[in-house]
C-alpha cells in the first residue's frame, strides 16, 4: 500500500506515522507537511531512517506539487491531518484556519480526483482511498443531560476553528455523493499523548507546572471534554483505512469526560508526589475563551460495531505514561 499523510510532523500525523510503519513495515509512507509552528520533524526523526518513509515539505494548498506527489508515487490512500487547530488562534486569525483546513482539503480532493478518477467509464482506481481526520467540534456543544452526538446528529460548529473543520467534512462529503469517491471522515475527541504541542491543555499544564509558572483555566474551569489516548485514535484510523465502507462517517471517542479543572488537578497532585513545590496554587483564573462550548461527548458504538475498535479504557495509566514522556522532555 502507497500512503500520503499530510500533516505528518504534526501531533496526531506523527504518531500515527509511527503506528502504520510499527505495524504494516512493507508499506510505502509519503509523508508532507508545511512545517509551521506546530508540526516538529523531531516528532519523525526515527521515522525518517526508515526505507520506507519519505518526507517532503509541502503545503497542501500548492495543487500542482501535491498532483504531482500523488502520481509519481503512485499514492493510493491519502490520510489528511493537516490542519490549523488551535481554538484561540481561529478566533485571533480566521482566515488562516479558512484557507488551510477547507481550501487545503478541496486542493487534496481535486488533486487526488484528477490522478484517480476516469471520467470517461465513470470509475475510481481500485483500492483508493480518501480520509479524513475531522474533530468531535463540529458537532456543538451539549447540555449535561444530553447524550453523546452520534454520526447522525447535525453539525453546529461555534468557532473559526470548528466551523473550517464542519466545511471541510461537508466537501469531502460531497465528493462522495457527487463522484462517488472512496472516502471516509472520522470524528474524534480530544486527543492526548506524546509529542502534542505546548498550546494544548495537557502539555501546557505540565510544562507550566514544571516551570513554577501559573497554570491559566478558562472561566470556572467546568468545561468537559472526552479524553482520547492517541495510540487508540490510530489504531482506529488504521481501521477504517483498511475495512471501512466508503462514503462512511465514524466518530472516535473513549467515553472519558473530563472537567478541565478536574484534569488540571489531576495533573498537578501527579506531578506534586514528583516535586512538593508544584500545587495547586498554580492554578490562576481567567476570563473564559469567547464562545467556550461547555460540554464535547461522542458516541463511538458505530466504529465499535461495524469495525470492532475498542479503546484501551485505562484514562489515569495513559494520562501518567504522557506526563512522564514530557517530564523526560523537560529534563526533571
Amino acid at each position: 500500500m502507497k500512503i500520503l499523510i499530510t500533516g505528518v510532523a504534526g501531533f496526531i500525523g506523527s504518531n500515527y506515522l509511527k503506528h502504520h510503519l510499527k505495524n504494516n513495515p512493507k508499506d510505502l509512507i509519503i509523508g508532507i507537511d508545511k512545517l509551521t509552528y506546530a508540526g516538529n520533524l523531531k516528532n519523525i526523526e526515527n521515522e525518517s531512517k526508515n526505507n520506507n518513509f519519505i518526507f517532503i515539505k509541502e503545503d497542501i494548498c500548492n495543487q500542482n506539487s501535491i498532483q504531482e506527489i500523488i502520481e509519481k508515487y503512485d499514492i493510493e490512500k491519502i490520510i489528511n491531518f493537516a490542519a490549523e487547530s488551535h481554538v484561540d488562534n481561529s478566533i485571533e486569525s480566521p482566515q488562516i484556519f479558512t484557507k488551510t483546513n477547507v481550501l487545503g482539503t478541496q486542493i487534496l480532493l481535486d488533486s487526488a480526483k484528477k490522478i484517480w478518477y476516469d471520467s470517461k467509464k465513470n470509475t475510481w482506481k481500485t483500492n483508493t482511498k480518501f480520509i479524513q481526520i475531522s474533530t468531535d467540534e463540529v458537532y456543538g456543544s451539549l447540555e449535561l443531560n444530553e447524550k453523546p452526538f452520534t454520526e447522525n446528529n447535525l453539525i453546529d460548529p461555534h468557532s473559526p476553528y470548528s466551523a473550517s473543520k464542519a466545511a471541510a467534512d461537508m466537501i469531502v462529503k460531497s465528493y462522495y455523493d457527487t463522484y462517488k469517491m472512496p472516502i471516509n471522515i472520522t470524528r474524534c475527541s480530544n486527543n492526548f499523548g506524546p509529542n502534542q504541542h505546548e498550546e494544548k491543555l495537557i502539555p501546557k499544564v505540565i510544562k507550566n507546572a514544571i516551570n513554577k509558572k501559573p497554570i491559566p483555566v478558562y472561566g470556572d474551569g467546568k468545561q468537559i471534554r472526552d479524553w482520547l489516548y492517541v495510540e487508540d485514535h490510530c489504531k482506529a484510523i488504521e481501521m477504517v483505512l483498511k475495512n471501512a465502507k466508503s462514503g462512511q462517517i465514524y466518530n472516535i471517542g473513549d467515553q472519558t469526560e473530563k472537567t478541565n479543572i478536574e484534569l488540571i488537578k489531576t495533573i498537578i497532585n501527579y506531578l506534586n508526589k514528583k516535586d512538593s513545590n508544584i500545587d495547586t496554587d498554580l492554578i490562576q483564573y481567567v476570563k473564559d475563551r469567547p464562545g467556550h462550548d461547555k460540554r464535547y461527548a461522542i458516541n463511538s458504538n458505530k466504529i465499535k460495531k461495524d469495525l470492532n475498535w475498542q479503546s484501551s479504557k485505562n484514562f489515569d495509566k495513559n494520562l501518567y505514561k504522557t506526563i512522564d514522556s514530557y517530564i523526560k522532555q523537560y529534563n526533571i
